[in-house]
């Protein structure tokens, strides 16, 4: 049934938007089987194609940073889940389980591979980003995909800087004091960024010192057992786990927009 009133033409017109095609390539399927086989086309037959064009499988000079950083991921992933069998996200053990892992577990070298691979992978993705713009791959129809790809540098960023913490040593104390004092002013977030004043529930200010973003990493209004348990579970489970989720709908656009664009 056709869609009447002023709503109706709302609704219309934000279907024949730019952004609208970009995200819902299919259109809007009007019945369970045109909605099955929307599905069915779009995860599962499109996830891995047939075939695929010669210039994405060559890698040339721009080194494959797309894959590199997935591979990257990988490696941070399996170093941290063998990290999480010594390491104690307690303010009483977490610098003395990562001196144990630096001196006397055999296999502590995974910290040295994590750390390490931690950089590499920000590096990597920020030159990725670097060759989607210079080559012009952001352009329609794959705009959707890369803002995914901007989350997913942020997500990356993020990454970084909750692991940072972890070592519970002078530097990482003083450099996420610095990091969520920054946070503070966080527009619309933190109490001293701009638009927090009129976040409001009648006559209450919802956004305070008790209450914006920086408080809500550390729990409280200094770094302490509370920030480092919450960054603990951030860099664990959180943020991996919405990257997992971005990578794989980043990954499925690739072959959805029609392959990678110019060189890997």
């Amino acid at each position: 049934m056709a869609r009447k009133g002023e709503f109706g033409q709302i609704w219309d017109y934000i279907k024949n938007t730019q952004l609208w095609r970009s995200v819902m390539r299919h259109g809007t399927p009007n019945t369970p089987r045109n909605r099955s086989l929307a599905v069915l086309s779009n995860l599962v037959l499109h996830l891995h194609p047939i075939r695929l064009r010669k210039s994405a499988l060559r890698v040339r000079y721009t080194w494959c940073m797309g894959g590199l950083t997935f591979f990257l991921f990988l490696v941070e992933t399996i170093t941290g889940l063998l990290l999480m069998f010594y390491y104690r996200p307690t303010a009483e053990f977490a610098y003395v389980d990562i001196s144990d892992l630096r001196y006397h577990v055999p296999i502590g070298i995974m910290r040295e591979i994590h750390r390490w691979a931690a950089h590499a992978m920000v590096i990597s993705v920020w030159l990725h980003m670097m060759r989607v713009f210079m080559t012009g791959a952001y352009k329609p129809p794959r705009e959707f995909n890369w803002g995914i790809g901007v989350i997913l540098l942020v997500l990356t960023l993020l990454l970084s800087f909750t692991g940072y913490l972890l070592p519970w040593d002078q530097l990482a104390m003083w450099a996420i004091t610095v990091g969520t004092n920054m946070a503070r002013a966080t527009p619309f977030l933190g109490h001293e960024g701009p638009g927090a004043a009129f976040i409001t529930l009648g006559d209450i200010n919802l956004v305070h010192a008790a209450s914006d973003v920086r408080f809500a990493l550390l729990g409280g209004r200094f770094v302490g057992a509370p920030a480092l348990l919450r960054f603990y579970v951030l860099h664990c489970v959180g943020i991996p786990l919405v990257a997992s989720f971005l990578m794989a709908l980043h990954f499925w656009r690739v072959r959805k927009d029609g392959g990678i664009s110019g060189p890997l």
